[in-house]
């Protein structure tokens, strides 16, 4: 978010940060090839003060245990400078009442809801992002090849 929100004159940070290790649930598991725990980074977005976006990643501890994205700041990029493509699965929906709490959402505003699995260049999925935004916060645009 701080990128997009830097280019529309906004002003982005994050208010909240935990990495802490975890055991995986079911479905973020199977979307790690049957790992049985993770590093889990969990964040929140303010954009000028307003909180529009929780996100959680989660990595397999094998690749992530004892380097930088296992610290709060995991260098240059982020953990997704080390990463090749990614999946990505998105629905606008209603929020929980924790995620509307989080949130600070106001009555009857949706949620979008993306989970991003991340690939290395083998192949191997190698972080599952786990995340919710306001609706009302965010324009998705993408550029995809026609082939």
């Amino acid at each position: 978010m701080p990128r997009e929100a830097d280019a529309a004159g906004g002003h982005p940070q994050v208010d909240s940060l935990e990495v802490k290790e975890e055991k995986a649930g079911r479905d973020v598991s199977a979307r790690l090839g049957a790992v049985r725990r993770v590093l889990a980074r969990r964040r929140r977005y303010l954009l000028d003060g307003r909180p529009v976006e929780f996100a959680t990643s989660y990595l397999p501890l094998d690749i992530a245990r004892g380097t930088a994205i296992a610290e709060p700041n995991p260098g240059p990029g982020g953990i997704y400078a080390r990463l090749d493509h990614f999946k990505e699965e998105i629905r606008a929906r209603m929020p929980s009442p924790t995620e509307g709490k989080t949130l600070r959402l106001a009555s009857g505003v949706p949620v979008i809801h993306l989970i991003r699995t991340a690939y290395d260049t083998e192949g191997r999925a190698v972080e599952v992002c786990d995340t919710v935004m306001a609706a009302d916060a965010y324009v998705l645009s993408y550029q995809l090849p026609a082939t």
